[in-house]
């Protein structure tokens, strides 16, 4: 049963509960220290927060729709990067394909391995919230509550829908619940084809960053391709020490 947090006496944005699919959703935009005024929503209710991001061609209080995304149940990380590695190398497929990957080559590296976080995950998630919405970065933002067993499957419970050119969602929760366990990743903000994460284990050596920024060409090689011209040039320069990954498809 979905608890309306409107009935358990918080301090919470104007906001009502909306069904297909089920999340609780602000009435206002998002002000930096929303994040934090959710986390006791998340303790009584088990509901999870995200920011929303509102768009010009699209409206979360009105393009709500459940999509036909996959369980992520049904999918591993260690099986879902791996084929989006292979698939990535045959979409690129082309002479400068070798220079972008190195230090890798065409075989699947694996998957990073855990770090320490270095502050609480919730803590992390309230403070890349509110620099990001203090910087302007967010947008048209609305506070929502998810009802979830986890951040990771955010994406997957609203039939976002962001990734499709290159994924469908349910595998790339799949990957979140992967970062959430190894990395203490949490959703902060959902846009129409964009995702922010925040990180309380960032990569703090090139070695660790590189084998991250491995995972992230598979996840979201637009990340790599529409900024930069390797994988180690991404790794130094948007990972290492970082505690906000953003990933957006073309």
């Amino acid at each position: 049963m979905v608890i309306n947090p409107n009935a358990l006496g918080l301090d919470l944005p104007p906001g009502a509960m909306r069904v297909q699919p089920s999340l609780w959703y602000a009435n206002e935009p998002a002000q930096p220290n929303t994040w934090a005024q959710l986390l006791p929503a998340r303790e009584a209710s088990g509901m999870h927060p995200v920011l929303l991001v509102n768009g010009k061609d699209h409206t979360w209080d009105r393009d709500l729709g459940l999509a036909q995304v996959s369980d992520p149940d049904d999918h591993d990380a260690e099986e879902v990067l791996p084929a989006l590695w292979d698939h990535v190398q045959a979409e690129d497929g082309d002479e400068d394909d070798a220079d972008t990957i190195a230090p890798f080559t065409t075989v699947w590296p694996g998957l990073a391995p855990a770090a320490e976080p270095e502050a609480d995950p919730d803590v992390t998630a309230a403070g890349v919230a509110a620099g990001l919405l203090e910087a302007g970065q967010l947008g048209d933002a609305r506070a929502g509550l998810i009802p979830v067993r986890r951040s990771a499957d955010i994406p997957a419970a609203l039939g976002w829908t962001g990734a499709c050119n290159h994924a469908d969602t349910g595998p790339l929760s799949a990957v979140l619940r992967s970062w959430e366990d190894r990395f203490g990743i949490r959703v902060v903000a959902l846009h129409f084809d964009r995702l922010d994460l925040s990180v309380a284990a960032p990569p703090r050596t090139m070695a660790e960053a590189l084998a991250v920024a491995a995972e992230h060409h598979a996840f979201c090689p637009d990340n790599v391709w529409q900024g930069y011209d390797t994988i180690r040039e991404y790794a130094e320069s948007a990972l290492l020490g970082r505690q906000h990954w953003t990933f957006w498809w073309d």
